[in-house]
């Protein structure tokens, strides 16, 4: 039987080699593309949809309104989505890729959450429910359970300012 402490021990570092997995796909997917891994799941999902509403957006990546929006300006700085006002309700806009954005991600950003979700699938039932619960354990003891969290493995801001990236790809 393993020690107390040695469980313990080994519960730790398994924690801490997810986290050290979430934050170097992170700083790959912002060298790389430029992108953080909200950004990537953002344009990712207009670019799925054609276009969208902001909170057609939200609702669909689990978002805040207000991340989301902050999102979508970054983007349209970066010129990887423009928004278009509805022809009737002017109040409205429409989020739609640029061909920049598209291109961007036909060379496939990478995002974490996929990938774990293709390894995720091959598990059976009781195998997920089990995680599940472990995992939601384990984010209780963490006093976590009640933090608001969309469903993406990402590291860092939700809406990440562009000197934030910066520091991420030039630490210097």
């Amino acid at each position: 039987m393993i020690e107390n402490k040695d469980l313990r021990e080994d519960i730790l570092v398994a924690l801490r080699r997810v986290i050290r997995a979430v934050d170097q796909h992170s700083k790959k997917l912002v060298q790389s593309h430029g992108l953080t891994g909200p950004q990537a799941l953002t344009l990712n999902e207009i670019v799925r949809n054609g276009r969208l509403t902001g909170s057609e957006l939200a609702r669909n990546i689990s978002l805040s309104q207000a991340t989301v929006t902050d999102i979508v300006k970054r983007l349209e700085h970066k010129q990887l989505l423009s928004k278009t006002r509805d022809a009737i309700d002017k109040r409205k806009y429409y989020l739609q890729p640029t061909e920049a954005g598209r291109q961007l991600m036909r060379a496939s950003v990478p995002l974490l959450q996929e990938r774990f979700a293709e390894r995720l699938a091959e598990l059976k039932d009781w195998e997920r429910t089990q995680l599940l619960s472990s995992l939601q354990r384990i984010a209780e003891m963490m006093n976590a359970e009640d933090l608001d969290a969309a469903p993406m493995l990402t590291s860092g801001a939700m809406n990440a300012s562009p000197e934030a990236v910066e520091a991420v790809i030039d630490p210097d």
